[in-house]
């Protein structure tokens, strides 16, 4: 089991250095949350190109912990990270003013979600970087994550891993316990859990994707089928956007 974890660890961070060097970038830029994944994928980075080519941001709310932002800072301080705090707040109130303007949790943390990777890529397009995206494998089949949002990246060094597989990997990398004890949360609003709003615990979830997968996306559950249900609700956020272009070139 060691042993196929550094295997799959070294093809991560191959990959990584291969889109870096292919795209003819500078650096990676990565938005740290303060959370497990985010951190896994930050520290595969620092280890394929180097620390120093790495730019961690933080993008926090009003509604955001502060002690996330205390784990960033210390994650970035271990692997040697620039780390920079950039309040979204004031983006945020400039959204309010939009005529019509409703917000409700929902609204709000896909808003949330899409300033922040506009933040990203505007200091990858300055800094000439690339975006490491932070999705998981169990989150990204059942869409737990918003379009053009924290999906949207240049590279995804952890969207083959599980989110259970997520924690082996933090273990072996050394991310400090602060980061792998506390309850997974997008932040989106005080005393938000990432479990409580899918309705199901990871290891639960893992199990019944799992098992869908090896048994032809039948289910035989009623975990599994809530999941394939979620499954198949969010294809199209797995899919690239309908057209008519091959039809026209045909």
């Amino acid at each position: 089991m060691a042993q196929e974890l550094g295997c799959r660890m070294g093809q991560v961070e191959q990959m990584i250095r291969y889109a870096y060097w292919n795209s003819g970038s500078r650096g990676i830029v990565i938005g740290l949350s303060g959370g497990v994944d985010s951190a896994v994928a930050a520290a595969f980075c620092c280890r394929a190109i180097g620390a120093g080519k790495v730019l961690a941001l933080s993008l926090p709310t009003a509604v955001s912990n502060p002690v996330d932002t205390d784990d960033a800072h210390a994650l970035c301080t271990q692997l040697g990270m620039e780390h920079q705090v950039v309040s979204i707040e004031p983006m945020l109130a400039a959204y309010r003013s939009l005529p019509g303007f409703v917000e409700t949790p929902y609204l709000l943390g896909n808003l949330m979600a899409r300033i922040r990777m506009t933040v990203l890529y505007y200091h990858a397009n300055r800094d000439h970087r690339l975006v490491c995206g932070t999705s998981n494998r169990s989150e990204f089949m059942l869409g737990y994550c918003t379009k053009h949002g924290d999906n949207a990246a240049d590279l995804q060094p952890i969207l083959h891993l599980y989110k259970t597989e997520v924690y082996e990997v933090a273990r072996e990398l050394s991310i400090p316990a602060s980061i792998l004890n506390k309850v997974p949360s997008a932040g989106l609003w005080t005393g938000q859990s990432d479990e409580a709003e899918i309705g199901m615990p990871y290891s639960d979830i893992d199990a019944a994707l799992r098992s869908l997968e090896q048994h032809d996306w039948i289910a035989s559950t009623l975990n599994e089928e809530k999941v394939l249900a979620l499954v198949k609700k969010s294809a199209h956020k797995r899919l690239p956007a309908p057209t008519l272009l091959a039809v026209c070139e045909r």
